[in-house]
């Protein structure tokens, strides 16, 4: 889904004042995300994203109602419109500055302070989109690298199926990092909502664990980040497989950009290279 597919889905919604042309592109992934007035819009890349679009609204509604400062819902509803899931949202102020590792930690200790919700969460699936993702890239990768990226998701499946958690399971965010977090005037507010699961809660520390292994977060911020959370999620012995899911899912997540994007070909073969060659100091970008 480009971006001139997704406003024509915009525009069949009728879910936004004044015209669909006017409308930002805040951003283009899974969902295409439009701005306009007090609104925001997400438009879901396929119909399989539905049920996720429902629950993430679900999500936002049981959040509001135990005060952690989160997104909110402007529609009760999910629709689907022409194949695509489309979903309303509040436009929150803009921000007064960018959020930074810590302001998710405290925001990840409220969230796993919470007991499950009346409604049912998944498991975190960190491996799940990984098919759909090398289906939508086609013949623009290698073969060799999706059979690779196959085994390595398999093998990492078993082994987190295996785990023994350190900390008590329950709901937890699932995509937690510093750009899902909105710091406004009334401070730090979780956003994308989509991935809440019901889970190892270890799985929402080790992504600021990889982000300074491989994005290039400092030291000084990841010591923030595990001070205001009150524990380093490497200490604990099953971090490295956790940490290995997530490598799998975040490059194979690169590849659906890739049939169109030569930016994002050339992210992932640096990623999946660095995979195969066992080498943990190859610096990846985000995408």
């Amino acid at each position: 889904m480009d971006e001139a597919r997704a406003r024509e889905v915009l525009a069949a919604a009728e879910v936004l004042p004044g015209r669909v042309r006017e409308a930002r592109l805040l951003a283009l992934g899974e969902n295409a995300v439009f701005a306009a007035g007090d609104l925001v819009v997400k438009v879901g890349r396929d119909a399989e994203l539905l049920d996720r679009a429902r629950r993430e609204l679900d999500v936002a509604m049981w959040l509001a109602e135990a005060g952690v400062p989160a997104v909110r819902a402007a529609a009760p509803e999910a629709l689907l419109v022409e194949g695509h899931p489309v979903t309303v949202w509040h436009r929150m102020p803009d921000p007064v500055r960018p959020a930074e590792p810590r302001d998710l930690a405290v925001l990840l200790r409220r969230v796993h302070a919470l007991p499950s919700p009346s409604f049912g969460l998944p498991s975190r699936d960190l491996l799940g989109g990984v098919e759909r993702w090398l289906r939508l890239a086609g013949e623009a990768i290698d073969p060799g690298d999706a059979a690779y990226l196959r085994e390595r998701r398999d093998g990492f499946a078993a082994a987190a199926a295996a785990l023994t958690a350190h900390l008590p399971p329950g709901p937890i965010h699932g995509d937690a990092l510093p750009r899902n977090v909105h710091v406004g005037p009334d401070g730090p507010v979780l956003v994308d909502l989509e991935t809440f699961s019901a889970d190892l809660r270890e799985h929402d520390l080790v992504v600021m664990a990889l982000d300074r292994d491989r994005y290039g977060l400092s030291a000084e911020a990841y010591d923030a980040f595990t001070s205001a959370y009150g524990w380093d999620v490497r200490a604990w012995e099953g971090c490295s497989v956790l940490r290995g899911a997530r490598e799998t899912a975040s490059c194979a997540w690169v590849t659906q950009h890739a049939p169109g994007n030569p930016k994002a070909l050339a992210e992932f073969e640096r990623r999946v290279a660095s995979l195969r060659d066992g080498d943990e100091t190859v610096r990846w970008y985000p995408f």
